[in-house]
C-alpha cells in the first residue's frame, strides 16, 4: 500500500484547526511516523515524519513531508532537527536546502526547516501524480534504512561484556531447544565457519540443515539485523535478487534487493567486532554461479564488488561493496529432480557437510519427540541470542590463519595419498584446499581439544576431498576402492570387508561414545565412500551430492 491517501487526509486536515493525530498510520515501511499539526496552536509548517531509532524528531535526521500553507507548497526533504544537532549525516551530493530553494524560488527565507534538504518539491495548485509520491517517497526512505544500517550498532555493544567463545553452551541450548545433533556435527559446523566463512550443507531433506543455520545465528547474535535467511527461487539467473540493480528510468537511482542483502553488507562493513551471516536457503535451486559469481571471486581476491559507474547515483548506495571477513556465507541443499549440481569452482571454496540421521539417532528422536522451542537459545529479552557475549571472541577465532602442527608427518602422508587418487579423475586438490584443510584441522583442534588426529583427518577429508567426486561407474570404482583402503588398516579388505557388507559397522559403542571399529580410521569418510561404491555398481554413476 502507498501512502498518498494519507498524504492527502494530512493536507485536507492541515487546512482546518484540528489537531488530533491518532486516526494516522504509526508505521509505514518499517518506520514510525509522527504527524504534527502543532502543540496548542496551529502550526503554520504542519509535518509528517518517518524515523527509524535512534533518531528523533528533536534530535536526528529523518525524511519528512514539510506543508507550507502560505504557498501551498509540499515539500519531501531530508530532515535535520532543529532543536538538537544530531549525531548522524545524510550523505548527499549537491542537493539544495530548504533555505536555498526559498532564495531562488521566492527571494525569501522559510520560516522555519531551512537546513534540511530538498528531496522533491510539489506546487499542490497543479495536479500531482500519486504513484509518483509513492515511489519518491519509498525512495527516500530506502536512503534513510541505508545510513541507518551502515551506522555502526550501538545497542548492547557498549555495556556486553566479551567472554570467551565455549561451543558447549551452543551444544547444551541446542538440545534445551530440542533440536536434535551430534556434539561432533556441530563442532564440524563452527570449525568450519571459523576455517572459512563460507559453508554448505547437505543431505536428507528433513534432517536440520537450516534449522542449525538459524538456530546458530540466533544464538550467536545480538539483534536480528546480523542476519538473513533467504530462500533462493528457481528464477534466479543473476546478481540482482542478491545485490540489485541501477535503475534505467532514473539513472540517479539504484534498486536495492528486497533480500536486504546490501543492508547486511554495509552493516557488516561498520561492525568488523560482530559476526553477521547470510543464510541461502535451498541454494541449489538455480545455478548458483550464475547469481553468486561476484561474491565466489571476492572471497579470493579480496576486492570490491562493483555496483555501478561511480558519481551516477545519488540514494544512498555506494558503488562499490566490499565483502567484509565477519560476513559468514551458509548455504543449505537438497538433492531432486528440481535442483542443480555445484561445480568445482564453488565446492573449492567451501566446507560442505553432509546431514544424515542413522538408525539410533532416529530411535532417540521417536522417543523423545518434542516442539522445538528456538527462545532456548536467546535470553530473557528473546532478542538478544545466549551466545552474543562470544561473538567477539567468535571474531577473533575466525581471524585466526595459523595451520595445524600437531602430527604433521600423519596429516601430510594421508594428503598426498589422496591427492595422487583424486589426481586420477581430475578431482584433486589445490594450495588453496590443502591450506585450508590445514586450517581446519587446527581450528578444530581449539574449540575440541579431546578429538584425535585421525578423527580430525577424517573430518577434513569428508568435507574438503570427497565433495567434488562424482562419474561412471567405470570412472570412479577403481579410485573409491584405493580411497577406502586409505581409510583402513592393513587387516582389513576393503572389497571383501566393507563394501560387499551391508552389515558392516563403520563404529562401535564404547560406554556413551561411538567409536570407529576395530581396523578402522576413517569412518566418516569411509561410510561415504562404500556408499558412493554401491552407488556406482548399483547405478553405473555414483556422486557426493545424494538426494
Amino acid at each position: 500500500m502507498g501512502y498518498s491517501e494519507q498524504l492527502e487526509l494530512f493536507l485536507k486536515q492541515a487546512k482546518t484547526n484540528n489537531l488530533k493525530t491518532k486516526h494516522f498510520k504509526s508505521e509505514y515501511l518499517n518506520t514510525k511516523v509522527k504527524v504534527s499539526f502543532g502543540q496548542g496552536n496551529t502550526a503554520r509548517i504542519p509535518w509528517i515524519s518517518f524515523l527509524k531509532d535512534p533518531n528523533t524528531t528533536s534530535k536526528g535526521i529523518y525524511p519528512v513531508y514539510l506543508y507550507y500553507k502560505e504557498f501551498d507548497l509540499l515539500i519531501l526533504a531530508y530532515g535535520i532537527s532543529e532543536t538538537n544537532e544530531p549525531d548522524m549525516n545524510w550523505k548527499l551530493n549537491s542537493k539544495e536546502t530548504i533555505n536555498e530553494f526559498f532564495k531562488r524560488t521566492f527571494n525569501q527565507k522559510p520560516e522555519r526547516y531551512g537546513t534540511s534538504y530538498v528531496f522533491k518539491v510539489y506546487d499542490l495548485n497543479e495536479k500531482v501524480d500519486t504513484n509518483g509520491i509513492d515511489q519518491d517517497l519509498k525512495q527516500i526512505i530506502e536512503e534513510y534504512k541505508s545510513i541507518i544500517n551502515s551506522e555502526p550498532i550501538k545497542k548492547h555493544t557498549a555495556t556486553m561484556n566479551s567472554s570467551q567463545f565455549d561451543i558447549k553452551s551452543f551444544q547444551v541450548d541446542c538440545k534445551n531447544a530440542g533440536l536434535i545433533y551430534s556434539e561432533k556435527l556441530i563442532t564440524r559446523f563452527v570449525s568450519s565457519l571459523l576455517t572459512k566463512p563460507f559453508v554448505i550443507l547437505t543431505g536428507l531433506s528433513g534432517s536440520g540443515k537450516t534449522k542449525l543455520a538459524q538456530a546458530y545465528v540466533q544464538w550467536i547474535c545480538q539483534e536480528e539485523s546480523q542476519y538473513r535467511i533467504i530462500p533462493v527461487g528457481a528464477d534466479w539467473t543473476n546478481r540482482e535478487p542478491l545485490l540489485g540493480y541501477p535503475n534505467a528510468l532514473k539513472p540517479e537511482e539504484y534498486v536495492k534487493p528486497d533480500s536486504g542483502v546490501i543492508d547486511l553488507l554495509l552493516q557488516a562493513n561498520a561492525n568488523p567486532k560482530l559476526p553477521f551471516f547470510l543464510i541461502l536457503d535451498e541454494m541449489n535451486l538455480s545455478h548458483v554461479e550464475r547469481y553468486f559469481a561476484d561474491f565466489l571471486s571476492v572471497m579470493e581476491s579480496n576486492e570490491e564488488i562493483p555496483l555501478y559507474a561511480e558519481g551516477t547515483v545519488e540514494n544512498g548506495v555506494p558503488s562499490k561493496l566490499k565483502v567484509p571477513a565477519n560476513l559468514f556465507i551458509i548455504g543449505t541443499v537438497n538433492i531432486d529432480e528440481t535442483t542443480n549440481m555445484f561445480s568445482p569452482k564453488v565446492l573449492d571454496r567451501a566446507n560442505t557437510i553432509e546431514f544424515r540421521i542413522n538408525n539410533s539417532e532416529m530411535e532417540s528422536f521417536l522417543g523423545t519427540a518434542n516442539d522445538l522451542n528456538m527462545k532456548a537459545l536467546l535470553e530473557e529479552d528473546e532478542k538478544t541470542g545466549k551466545g552474543a557475549t562470544m561473538a567477539q571472541n567468535f571474531i577473533n577465532l575466525s581471524n585466526n590463519k595459523s595451520f595445524t602442527t600437531k602430527d604433521l608427518d600423519e596429516i601430510n602422508k594421508t594428503l598426498l595419498n589422496f591427492f595422487g587418487e583424486l589426481q586420477k579423475t581430475g578431482a584433486e586438490f589445490g594450495y588453496r584446499s590443502a591450506s585450508e584443510i590445514l586450517r581446519l584441522i587446527n581450528q578444530l583442534d581449539t574449540l575440541d581439544s579431546n578429538l584425535t588426529t585421525t578423527e580430525k583427518v577424517d573430518i577434513a577429508i569428508m568435507q574438503k576431498l570427497l565433495p567434488k567426486l562424482h562419474g561412471s561407474r567405470r570412472k570412479l570404482s577403481p579410485i573409491l576402492e584405493t580411497l577406502g583402503g586409505f581409510c583402513l588398516e592393513e587387516d582389513l579388505k576393503v572389497i571383501k570387508d566393507v563394501f560387499e557388507k551391508d552389515d558392516f559397522k563403520f563404529y562401535k559403542k564404547e560406554g556413551e561414545k561411538l567409536v570407529p571399529t576395530d581396523g578402522v580410521l576413517y569412518p566418516l569418510s569411509l561410510e561415504k565412500i562404500a556408499r558412493m561404491y554401491k552407488g556406482a555398481i548399483d547405478n553405473g554413476f555414483a556422486s557426493y551430492a545424494e538426494a
